[in-house]
């Protein structure tokens, strides 16, 4: 299939494909132009959060001890951090890349985008462009990590106890060698990471939002029963990644709260639930800005497939109820029977329309995988017997 024109100026549309970090990155051979060298990546970044933390460590005598505090082996909220959720992040732009490019495309194959509208959506796949290579957006991210971004892991998330990377006082932490890594290098390029990806979440709401501005032909009677529009919902499955990572990283500080803190993991029941259907949201809120269409499409498909169902049933009444049928034509086997079972089939998509482009099942499967890295955490309330034997109540 020859690629439309209107992507064929835009060969590089992407959400990840840009931004002058993505520039570093060639220019110092971590990836080409499609993101290859993904393994050189994840090994170098993750190396450079990682590893030196533990040879600083191991170098003060604070790898394993735990007679000064939180040794760093033991501390499962570095470790989910730097070595699951770091690496993840890093390797879902590739994922990200693959799967919601293709989903521009459907825009125009599909025919959504009426024809007068193309220039339109030119412009809002350049405007889109533009934001992502943005230098002042990763700038200002740089600025918040190292000014919010560090005062709010020192005074909300950091534990109030001895550690690898610190010891409190009356007058505050004072940062092993380890923790001045950790502080100043470590949690900031975690921190760019992540927020890059909200950044990009931003993108993708911009673009969707100018896509729904535009004049778009929506079929009521697909058979999708979101006229047309759940290529979208699918799409959401790319930011699957993002959110497991989110997910090792809530493990990893209530581990932390629960190993260290003497809190109890049903203490956190309602933030974890209020955390996992934040994120949920954050990933299916840009679909919401095709609602009015999809309301609009609805309404306008059960008017005029109304006036049609009318119409055909009420010949069809006439024809073979009140005997107006050519007496050499049967009713066995007739066309007229199966077009009536059509009209209604096609009916009903309309009157079942969704007012959203996505349904029940992918927000489960989101949410699943969000709580997915939390599981490991009932261990910490249910013995392995307990929780092996409701599993098998469930199953059987």
């Amino acid at each position: 299939m020859t690629k439309p024109a209107i992507l064929q100026d835009h060969p590089d549309f992407s959400l990840v494909l840009g931004g002058p970090l993505f520039q570093l990155f060639r220019r110092s051979h971590l990836t080409g132009d499609a993101l290859e060298l993904l393994w050189r990546r994840v090994l170098i970044i993750t190396g450079v959060a990682w590893l030196p933390l533990l040879l600083l460590s191991a170098l003060s005598g604070s790898l394993y001890d735990d007679t000064a505090g939180i040794p760093f082996l033991y501390d499962i909220e570095a470790h989910a951090r730097f070595l699951i959720a770091l690496p993840i992040l890093i390797a879902a732009e590739l994922v990200v890349h693959l799967r919601i490019r293709p989903v521009v495309m459907q825009f125009v194959e599909r025919r959504i985008v009426v024809p007068e509208d193309l220039p339109k959506f030119h412009r809002a796949i350049e405007s889109t462009l533009r934001m992502r290579n943005s230098v002042i957006g990763e700038v200002t991210l740089i600025v918040v990590i190292y000014t919010l971004g560090l005062w709010v892991w020192r005074n909300q998330i950091a534990l109030e106890t001895a550690s690898w990377y610190a010891t409190p006082d009356s007058e505050g932490m004072h940062p092993t060698p380890g923790g001045y890594w950790y502080f100043f290098i470590s949690l900031p390029v975690f921190q760019f990471i992540l927020l890059r990806w909200y950044l990009r979440f931003f993108l993708w709401f911009s673009f969707l939002w100018r896509v729904s501005r535009l004049n778009l032909r929506l079929v009521p009677i697909h058979p999708d029963k979101t006229a047309g529009l759940s290529f979208l919902g699918r799409s959401t499955n790319a930011f699957a990644p993002i959110l497991f990572a989110q997910g090792a990283v809530l493990a990893g500080l209530l581990a932390s709260q629960i190993f260290y803190a003497g809190q109890n993991l049903t203490d956190f029941k309602v933030e974890i639930g209020a955390f996992i259907a934040f994120f949920v949201v954050v990933v299916f809120i840009p679909l919401t800005v095709f609602t009015p269409h999809l309301v609009r499409a609805r309404r306008q498909g059960m008017g005029e497939f109304g006036r049609l169902a009318s119409r055909y049933t009420q010949e069809f009444e006439d024809k073979w109820v009140h005997g107006d049928a050519p007496k050499d034509e049967a009713l066995l086997g007739s066309a007229d029977i199966q077009s009536l079972a059509d009209l209604g089939n096609s009916y009903s998509f309309v009157q079942e329309m969704r007012f959203v482009p996505f349904g029940l099942k992918d927000v489960t499967k989101l949410a699943a995988v969000t709580a997915i890295p939390l599981l490991p955490l009932m261990l910490t309330v249910f013995a392995v017997e307990e929780l092996a034997g409701y599993a098998i109540k469930v199953l059987f």
